[in-house]
């Protein structure tokens, strides 16, 4: 099984900010997020991360057992170049629009949604053999996760802004028996096994719970 994971939240996420390659650490809450996921989710055989702290820092919790995580770049999020740490809402006028209709549109200094598939789907294509005897964790961003998504589904890239994202989130890909199949998409950890891991508070719970906030970037 081919596992994609958000990384937690960041204090740029709750602040609703675009931080593409900005190296940003998790907040309190994002460490309480990366530490439910790793009560929640099996062992892996192996674990990738994007190279961004974000990630390394989810990835290194869940690899609390397997010891190990792999970083490969292929999986940073995607690059808004002069948009990093700015809301959609303050975009230059019909910026939006651009982006959402034209998959060739870059943001000044930064990354086309194709290039971003091109290094996704070529990830995804190496990890399929693997993850289809076993399960590889890919610790990632809400673009590339998207992407991979998209290659899951064999559609447009375009189709990220008909998604929804949550921080800490799960998505599943079969990747077996000479097929690629999408089996499950964003699945939360349990917001009360969040706030039990504040308090000491034992939860029941591992996934589910709240509403969802894909909160940035």
């Amino acid at each position: 099984m081919l596992i994609l994971v958000r990384h937690g939240r960041t204090a740029a996420n709750a602040s609703g900010l675009l931080q593409g390659r900005l190296d940003n650490p998790l907040d309190a809450h994002g460490h309480r997020q990366a530490r439910g996921l790793a009560q929640s989710l099996p062992v892996a055989d192996r674990i990738v991360a994007s190279p961004l702290l974000r990630a390394r820092q989810t990835a290194e919790a869940l690899a609390s057992a397997t010891g190990e995580v792999d970083i490969d770049e292929r999986w940073l999020e995607l690059d808004y170049g002069e948009f990093d740490g700015r809301r959609f809402s303050d975009l230059p006028a019909g910026v939006w629009e651009r982006w959402r209709d034209d998959p060739g549109f870059r943001p000044p200094g930064g990354e086309t949604l194709a290039e971003l598939r091109e290094r996704v789907w070529a990830a995804c294509d190496d990890l399929a053999e693997e993850a289809a005897a076993g399960d590889v964790v890919v610790v990632s961003h809400v673009s590339p996760i998207k992407a991979a998504v998209a290659w899951a589904l064999g559609t447009r890239e375009d189709l990220s802004w008909r998604m929804h994202l949550s921080t800490a989130s799960v998505t599943r890909v079969d990747t077996g028996g000479g097929r690629v199949r999408l089996v499950e998409f964003n699945r939360e950890v349990d917001r009360d096994l969040v706030a039990s891991l504040a308090t000491g508070k034992k939860s029941e719970t591992a996934w589910g719970g709240g509403s969802p906030s894909e909160e940035g970037s």
